[in-house]
């Protein structure tokens, strides 16, 4: 590995390992997440994709603060909450919700969609995939425009993706971005672009009752000092226009 101008060249064994090594705090964090509002619970052992059943029994006392709920005639139970990271340097966004009449499956393929992400997301500019580093790790990057909205105005993002099935079935798309060096010699910054930082994100998509499914959506930004109010708000009302767009567009698969 050599180190030029800020930036590092890294075989794609290399990569895959670092990728695979990685992202195994993030699975970690997600099913976290995910669990901490079951009362029955799971979490990832390792990286064979087991989850062990236990008890939870401080679900109300692991940060997360609900700042948003809805019901509507599509999906239900929809709650969006947020906490401070253990160093409280930013905020951890989540929502959660139950999704009737749509399977795990489906629902990723929609999520997972590349292609029509733009469709649910209306910030996105482009989106595309830079290197596959096996069945179930990519490299992506994420453009966003003038018009977006604060910490993502103008800013690009590179970051792994990993797919992984847990043995009952659950589905994790974990996603972070790469260290700076790696991205920059994977794909070097557009001269008017912010590179940002997208921390330990992504999906829990878990089987509910026949063919419907709950889904955990974690998003970890670091805005480097104080989060304005405004922001905070416009970035719920976000993640429920996600929601909702996802949930349209999967009931239409159907």
């Amino acid at each position: 590995m050599s180190n030029l101008a800020h930036s590092w060249s890294i075989s794609d064994e290399s990569l895959r390992r670092f990728v695979h090594f990685a992202s195994e705090s993030c699975i970690q964090e997600l099913l976290s997440a995910s669990d901490s509002t079951c009362s029955s619970s799971s979490k990832v052992n390792g990286t064979n994709g087991h989850r062990n059943q236990h008890n939870n029994s401080n679900n109300n006392h692991d940060g997360w603060n609900r700042v948003h709920s809805i019901n509507t005639d599509d999906h239900d139970g929809v709650e969006i909450s947020k906490r401070r990271s253990a160093g409280n340097s930013f905020h951890i966004f989540r929502s959660r919700w139950l999704l009737r009449s749509v399977s795990p499956e489906q629902f990723i393929t929609v999520a997972n969609a590349i292609d029509a992400a733009k469709q649910w997301d209306s910030d996105l500019v482009e989106a595309k995939y830079i290197k596959d580093l096996g069945e179930n790790l990519s490299i992506i990057s994420l453009r966003y425009g003038d018009g977006s909205k604060p910490l993502f105005k103008n800013r690009e993002f590179i970051v792994y993706e990993r797919r992984e099935t847990m043995d009952d079935g659950t589905l994790v798309v974990a996603v972070a971005s790469l260290p700076k060096e790696i991205a920059a010699g994977l794909y070097p910054k557009r001269s008017n672009a912010i590179r940002g930082l997208l921390l330990q994100s992504g999906w829990v998509v878990e089987r509910f009752e026949k063919d419907s499914c709950m889904v955990t959506y974690v998003v970890q930004l670091d805005p480097a000092g104080w989060l304005p109010k405004f922001f905070v708000n416009r970035l719920n009302t976000k993640l429920v226009m996600i929601i909702d767009k996802l949930a349209q567009a999967c009931l239409q698969i159907n």
